[in-house]
């Protein structure tokens, strides 16, 4: 069977995601993305830390980063190009009873992307707040509230320099990072089909 050949936006896309530099404490790797949504995407996941290192002691939360492409667009895109982003993060219980989480949430993202000047259009998602109890077991946590974004919207533009920024700058707000050093993203991600 030939090699089909990645369109030339998904590729100029792709290039422009490569060699960035971010947190230490946002440790990303490329990760499957999801299948029949899009004829080609890619999907980048964080873990966020307290620290540098991985230690599950220090975790603060995840985030995932996934661009789609159809070169024959989708009607609610309203383009080729659709940037899906999901975070998630454990709060502290006071934090999770404000009624303005949500809005505050979704003003993480906003202002992320309006800061880096991320060209978009046809921004839709939701802001959930979850609140898991165990019983029996581990009764350290025994209660755990968490609150999760998804949304999407449409670039502007192949070059994604600057979502890329952003969603790595909310994932460091969701997940409660203050100021800190860099880490870099590998040179070369692997294009999916």
């Amino acid at each position: 069977m030939p090699e089909i050949q990645a369109p030339s936006a998904f590729v100029a896309a792709l290039d422009s995601l490569r060699g960035h530099s971010f947190r230490s404490e946002i440790h990303i790797v490329q990760i499957p993305p999801p299948k029949r949504i899009a004829p080609w995407a890619v999907a980048l996941q964080a873990e966020v830390n307290e620290k540098s290192d991985m230690d599950p002691d220090h975790y603060r939360g995840n985030a995932r980063f996934v661009l789609l492409y159809d070169p024959e667009g989708q009607p609610s895109w309203d383009g080729p190009f659709r940037i899906v982003c999901y975070a998630s993060a454990p709060v502290d219980r006071e934090i999770s009873d404000d009624p303005m989480l949500s809005e505050v949430a979704w003003a993480w993202l906003t202002d992320a992307l309006n800061a880096h000047e991320a060209e978009y259009h046809n921004l839709t998602g939701t802001v959930t707040r979850l609140y898991n109890e165990t019983f029996g077991g581990r009764s350290l946590l025994s209660a755990r509230t968490e609150v999760e974004l998804r949304a999407s919207w449409s670039p502007e533009h192949p070059d994604l320099s600057a979502h890329l920024q952003a969603w790595a700058e909310f994932a460091a707000e969701a997940c409660g990072l203050g100021p800190a050093g860099i880490a870099t993203l590998p040179l070369r991600l692997e294009e999916m089909e």
